[in-house]
């Protein structure tokens, strides 16, 4: 077990804090990660250069190092031994949250084993305006970050029994869109365009217009896609609850595996649990 957070660091030592910041509009910031960004003795970035546009809008002068996916693994070693000595480091990403998408996890992991505290501030998430935006069922959602490329993938993330939430490149929003239209063209989805930003553009349509529209006049910018659930008639019980079936068979718990096939597979967890308990001796 660990704990962490203001409270799991002792007075005075260091620690980790995660800064949401804006994914579009820069008066998105809230004022607690200013104040952070502000006091904090390294802040640890993707790009320096577009932080540092961030941080001269308001004023911060902070000590800025570079955090991305190519530097992590050394660079995390070389934040936690600071944090060890008492410095605050806070962590950014280029936009929204660190650790969705973005770098971070490495970091965090290495804070917590080091038992050192963790921060983590609310804030600007594209994923979760887009969610909203969408006006699709928010009850039970899945976000899956990148759609896969490879269309047997593409097809089993789209069988999803709950909202899809992924982050999309324009490029490629035409050809999956109408790998969804091809499994079922009425699913009803959000294609959001340029979140907070000028031209901020949220088209609600189902999978076969949003694919015509989008094959005519291919988007630019940054796009977060939100798709509605799979009808049940439509979702593949056949192969996951198989799974759970062997992985209880050979002792394991049946609601927790329940929850791994579903992370694995995007099917229902309580479906996957509700057949299982429902099939004949």
């Amino acid at each position: 077990m660990s704990a962490t957070g203001p409270a799991a660091s002792a007075a005075g030592s260091g620690r980790l804090v995660v800064c949401p910041t804006p994914i579009g509009n820069l008066q998105d910031i809230t004022l607690r990660v200013l104040s952070v960004l502000r006091e904090a003795d390294i802040v640890a970035c993707e790009d320096t250069r577009r932080t540092r546009i961030l941080l001269d809008r308001y004023g911060v002068a902070g000590r800025l190092v570079s955090y991305h996916e190519h530097n992590e693994r050394a660079r995390a070693d070389e934040l936690v031994g600071r944090m060890r000595e008492g410095a605050v480091v806070a962590l950014v990403s280029d936009a929204g949250m660190p650790l969705v998408s973005d770098p971070g996890l490495v970091l965090v992991r290495a804070c917590v084993a080091a038992g050192l505290g963790v921060e983590v501030l609310p804030g600007p998430s594209a994923a979760l305006s887009a969610l909203v935006a969408s006006a699709l069922p928010a009850e039970r959602w899945r976000f899956v970050g990148f759609l896969p490329r490879k269309r047997g993938e593409l097809e089993r993330v789209f069988r999803s029994s709950e909202t899809l939430v992924a982050f999309e490149s324009p490029r490629r929003l035409a050809a999956s869109l109408e790998v969804l239209a091809t499994l079922d063209p009425q699913r009803p989805v959000a294609v959001c365009r340029e979140l907070t930003k000028i031209h901020e553009e949220v088209v609600r349509a189902t999978a076969t217009e949003a694919a015509v529209r989008y094959r005519e006049q291919p988007p630019r910018g940054e796009i977060v896609l939100v798709v509605g659930a799979a009808p049940a008639a439509a979702v593949d019980l056949e192969g996951p609850l198989a799974a759970l079936a062997r992985l209880v068979e050979a002792g394991a718990k049946p609601r927790p595996a329940a929850g791994v096939v579903a992370e694995l597979t995007g099917v229902s967890a309580n479906a996957l649990y509700r057949a299982l308990t429902a099939a004949p001796d």
